[in-house]
């Protein structure tokens, strides 16, 4: 009997090459915590990653007297990949007519990766131990008073001992953003009302959105209350990395699942593809970001 599992290499199944690689540049692109993190490397076991914690201390010394000795602190992060993966099923009139299946799949599948991914690391349960989220990380308000709100995370950024190098939006702080007015009623946060459409940085670091970002009930007490607009931090202390990227396979003879309906690829004339990738999160120092509320800072 016949495998029920048939790759990019079987006979009678063509997918372009170039798929793999686009999907992982375009989740990559759809993504702002990949954009804003650091990328590693990582091994399906995971790997343990050394970390500076303090440094050695100088002091001021008298002529001809001993010199200081001071030493760093170092300690190790351990980052291990888990599996995410997402299985999208076609007619074969997409198999007739490649390029079409080419952009669902560049357009699709990528989307669905990238989300998951942004909505685990900023406001999610952790799929295992070793693999961070930043969902305990300080909660400071930008509504009412937004510029003081973002002063006062840039702020905290400090205080945890970052450098707030990024901000990762919902598209509901867009609002909030673009309706802060200067005493004479121009947008404090855009140069042009007429040609800018969204907030390019806040405090001269670069602003990225997300769909995935956004949280109704960030508190919760219940949507309506205190929903999640964004986070923001210093991104040089978090990092990600993934064992070989995307992998993309696909198949016209198995039956799949489809939250508890069976489809029978073959006997529906469909074929199934599925995208899936081992990746890991974790964070330096969480308290060198913070969370974005529809809160008020005093």
């Amino acid at each position: 009997m016949a495998g029920i599992d048939i790759n990019r290499t079987t006979t009678g199944v063509s997918l372009p090459p170039q798929v793999s690689a686009e999907i992982w540049e375009t989740a990559q692109a759809g993504s702002v915590v990949m954009q804003l993190a650091q990328q590693i490397t990582l091994p399906g076991s995971g790997i343990s990653v050394p970390i500076i914690t303090g440094d050695p201390t100088a002091n001021w010394v008298a002529e001809t007297a001993e010199k200081p000795v001071s030493r760093g602190t170092v300690s190790a992060k351990t980052i291990t990949p888990y599996k995410l993966a997402v299985i999208e099923p076609f007619s074969n009139e997409f198999r007739r007519d490649l390029p079409a299946l080419y952009a669902a799949l560049a357009r699709r599948l990528p989307g669905a990766l990238a989300k998951r991914f942004d909505a685990t690391v900023i406001n999610g349960t952790a799929p295992g131990s070793n693999f961070d989220v930043l969902t305990g990380a300080t909660a400071v308000g930008i509504n009412g008073n937004t510029y003081g709100g973002l002063v006062a995370a840039d702020a905290a950024v400090a205080t945890g001992g970052g450098v707030l190098n990024g901000w990762a939006l919902a598209p509901q702080a867009r609002g909030i953003l673009l309706s802060e007015t200067d005493t004479t009623g121009r947008p404090l946060f855009i140069n042009s009302m007429v040609t800018d459409g969204q907030v390019p940085q806040l405090l001269g670091a670069p602003t990225y959105t997300s769909p995935a970002v956004y949280v109704a009930d960030a508190d919760g007490a219940g949507a309506g209350t205190v929903s999640l607009l964004g986070v923001a931090g210093d991104w040089t202390q978090a990092m990600y990395g993934t064992v070989e990227g995307v992998q993309v396979s696909i198949s016209d003879q198995a039956t799949i699942n489809d939250n508890g309906t069976q489809l029978n690829l073959w006997q529906r004339n469909m074929f199934a593809v599925r995208a899936e990738i081992e990746i890991g999160f974790a964070v330096r120092n969480l308290a060198a970001f913070v969370r974005l509320t529809s809160g008020t800072t005093a």
